[in-house]
């Protein structure tokens, strides 16, 4: 049943929340697809011959709930589901995307030996004068942009080997170039996940408005043995990236 042949009761829940239920319903069922415009509060105003403030409500709830996005000039706008990482492993980005059926892509704005911040030099116990590489990525997952990642690799681990080119980077999993051509495997570490709100910097290449909330998730990931091999800060689109705990 189309959305706008639904009928809302007099009785039980508060009107507001009844369209809630019947827009989110609809998303899920694929009436409205991402990127599809939702009806404006006059549309639902009309259909369910409900106030202004009632329809406003509804559409804010689904705000909320991460399903929608209100665009100035635009409207509401539907959002694609959000994707979990479970909190208790630690995965690069594309084993993450692989195991929800997600293809992931990355966006390579620099990669390079560059001076560790003060941060990732002591998560890396490394000296003032050391060098890690460093890389700059932007994360997709099935074309969608999710986040924007900062890793520092310490230079120790490389020896003799060059480190991964732009092209490398771009195409796959650094984890898996470490496993593959260093013998390193990512077996654990800690991460700290906050939120925040974006920046200047950060809203221009996530796509987000201005103080939008994100969440910053900083990382150490450490080998097998121990030894810390990454230091990255990845900040990720609220409205499409979330993080499970599973108890």
């Amino acid at each position: 049943m189309s959305w706008n042949a639904a009928r809302l009761s007099d009785e039980g829940a508060p009107k507001w929340f009844q369209i809630a239920g019947i827009l989110r319903q609809s998303i899920v069922e694929g009436e409205f697809q991402a990127g599809d415009a939702m009806p404006t509060e006059a549309h639902l105003n009309e259909v369910f011959e409900v106030s202004r403030t009632t329809a406003r409500a509804a559409l804010n709830k689904l705000v909320q709930e991460g399903l929608i996005t209100r665009r100035s000039g635009v409207g509401s706008i539907v959002l694609g589901g959000r994707v979990d990482q479970p909190v208790n492993q630690i995965r690069g980005f594309t084993e993450d995307m692989q195991l929800r059926g997600l293809k992931p892509s990355f966006e390579v704005l620099s990669a390079g030996w560059s001076q560790a911040s003060g941060e990732a030099a002591q998560a890396l116990g490394l000296a003032s004068s050391d060098k890690p590489f460093r890389s700059d990525r932007l994360l997709r997952a099935n074309d969608r942009l999710m986040g924007y990642s900062v890793s520092w690799i310490r230079p120790d681990v490389f020896g003799a080997m060059a480190p991964p080119t732009e092209a490398l980077l771009a195409g796959g999993s650094l984890y898996a170039w470490l496993r593959e051509n260093l013998g390193i495997e990512i077996s654990g570490g800690v991460e700290f996940i906050e939120a925040n709100l974006a920046s200047q910097e950060i809203a221009q290449l996530l796509d987000v408005e201005l103080a939008s909330a994100v969440l910053v998730v900083t990382r150490i990931a450490k080998s097998t043995a121990g030894l810390p091999v990454e230091f990255a800060v990845v900040t990720y689109r609220a409205d499409r990236y979330r993080f499970r705990v599973e108890l």
